[in-house]
């Protein structure tokens, strides 16, 4: 079945088809894999089907521990579907329909603003025949950009829960007006996560740790696996955080003390930034220095 409207429906029959009860009946569960899994899982859960997004880890494990040694597709399928029949993972909660928006707008305004890098960057050894096209084309680029701005800020202005949230992340130094839409569309609900941890992982800010028995303990940076766009929309205002947040501030001259590399020290405010957002946004209350330190973010 193809990935795309009339696949999904023609799944939707099938999955009707195979319980007496019709799809009602059905439990779906697929591994996140980027957006390539989120249409089809809104599809779904529009129409009422439970479904469950899991880390493709998990599987693996679950695979490797049932000693399943062939990767195949229908090996893979009926491996996820004796995941799905053991483990009973939790519903996946679907994103509301102001935050699907904001994701959209948020990706379009990154591919614009890629395209322009790239038109700028062929601009720089561009021969003198092409260059007028392309600086017509960065201008209609600009364009484009400062449009899907707007409509990202009506989003979140025309939505009474995107608007609190983004009026409590406003409070967060560090924090602006680029970044906290990418945010709001990246996180969702921050309820879904049942802890800062989870939050952080999902991030790929968890540090990655191998330790083994005294020969082997080494820190290498932040694990792989999460969301690519989150981590990087954190770099910068981590950076800024740095000096004129409080909390980050004086994190980040702790670990300059401790004579901590450039890297780490980053990634380290990375993860302290995205901490104090998540505190606040659960919390419903501006950004504290004072609160949160006692509150150990």
């Amino acid at each position: 079945m193809s990935n795309d409207q009339p696949g999904f429906k023609a799944l939707l029959l099938w999955l009707s088809a195979q319980v007496p009860d019709g799809h009602g009946g059905v439990h779906v569960c697929m591994e996140a894999t980027g957006a390539y899994h989120e249409a089809l899982a809104l599809f779904l859960h529009d129409q009422g089907v439970l479904v469950s997004v899991v880390n493709p880890l998990q599987v693996k494990r679950f695979a490797e521990s049932n000693m399943v040694r062939n990767k195949t597709d229908d090996g893979d399928a009926k491996c996820l579907a004796r995941f799905c029949q053991v483990q009973q993972p939790d519903r996946w909660e679907a994103p509301t329909p102001g935050v699907r928006a904001l994701q959209a707008l948020v990706g379009r305004l990154e591919t614009l603003q890629q395209m322009r890098q790239a038109e700028c960057n062929r601009l720089e050894v561009a021969h003198e025949s092409v260059r007028a096209s392309i600086v017509k084309l960065i201008a209609e680029l600009d364009g484009e950009i400062e449009q899907v701005r707007k409509q990202i800020d009506k989003t979140i202005d025309d939505d009474p829960d995107l608007k609190r949230r983004d009026e409590l992340l406003q409070t967060v130094p560090g924090l602006g007006d680029k970044t906290i839409p990418q945010l709001l569309a990246y996180i969702g609900r921050p309820e879904r996560f049942k802890s800062v941890k989870a939050l952080i992982a999902y991030a790929k800010l968890a540090p990655m740790i191998k330790q083994s028995g005294i020969s082997l303990n080494k820190h290498r940076g932040t694990h792989p696996m999460g969301h690519t766009a989150l981590k990087q929309a954190l770099y910068f205002p981590a950076m800024v955080a740095g000096r004129f947040n409080p909390l980050v501030a004086a994190f980040w001259a702790r670990l300059k003390a401790q004579n901590k590399p450039g890297k780490l020290i980053v990634e380290a405010c990375m993860h302290k930034l995205l901490a104090i957002a998540y505190g606040v946004l659960r919390s419903g209350k501006p950004f504290d220095a004072n609160h949160l330190k006692h509150a150990g973010a």
